[in-house]
């Protein structure tokens, strides 16, 4: 290979570097409003249905019968997304949230189910603002919620120990910039269908067509 041609692979292999931190970054943006967007739709959905019961006895007594009817209409029109578990989760949400602006915008809705379970509120408010803080992923907040993390901080007299214990637990969970065209959840809010019947570069024009369309409103 001669100069001019070494100089040249060079200047591509700049450029590359270039294109691979844009598309990694419009990657995230993407991400970013999805997931800003579904967890405010997921409130406001839990918002309605509580207000819906709280109109009344005459509505207070439909009690099951009435997520069971709002998901028949809705996954019919929007998919699975919207089914009575789902709807369940979002009713639950914005019990455990009712003032809006107490939701992080940094955590994405498969935060916020996780979070769900998490019944003691001072516990669930520190997971939040630890998740929100650290930038755990949805996987790393599930892992520190299945091993207690906050009720064995919060006992231990070696609180250093407990915190390497955590972050070595994160550091072993695997890592997937394409993770957010493979999440299930936000794939049925979308009412995209799963990797199993698109290829993975469909999921992610499917995606940036859904974020194109949303940034008209």
């Amino acid at each position: 290979m001669n100069e001019h041609d070494r100089s040249l692979s060079v200047n591509i292999d700049v450029l590359l570097a270039q294109l691979r931190t844009l598309i990694a970054d419009a990657r995230k943006d993407a991400k970013r409003t999805v997931d800003v967007i579904q967890v405010r739709t997921c409130w406001e959905i839990g918002r309605h249905i509580v207000e819906f019961e709280q109109g009344g006895q005459a509505r207070a007594a439909y009690g099951k019968k009435l997520l069971s009817r709002l998901a028949e209409s809705l996954t019919g029109e929007f998919g699975k997304g919207f089914d009575a578990t789902n709807l369940r989760h979002m009713r639950r949400f914005y019990l455990a949230f009712p003032i809006c602006d107490t939701v992080r915008r940094e955590l994405s809705w498969s935060h916020y189910r996780a979070l769900l379970r998490v019944d003691n509120p001072e516990a669930r408010l520190w997971y939040v603002n630890e998740a929100a803080a650290q930038n755990w992923s949805f996987r790393a907040l599930d892992r520190q919620i299945g091993t207690l993390y906050y009720e064995r901080l919060l006992l231990s007299n070696d609180k250093a120990s407990v915190e390497a214990e955590a972050e070595a637990n994160i550091a072993a969970l695997p890592r997937s910039p394409r993770e957010f065209v493979r999440d299930p959840v936000m794939l049925e809010f979308l009412g995209l269908p799963g990797t199993g019947k698109l290829l993975e570069s469909k999921l992610e024009q499917a995606l940036m067509d859904v974020v194109s369309s949303m940034a008209k409103y």
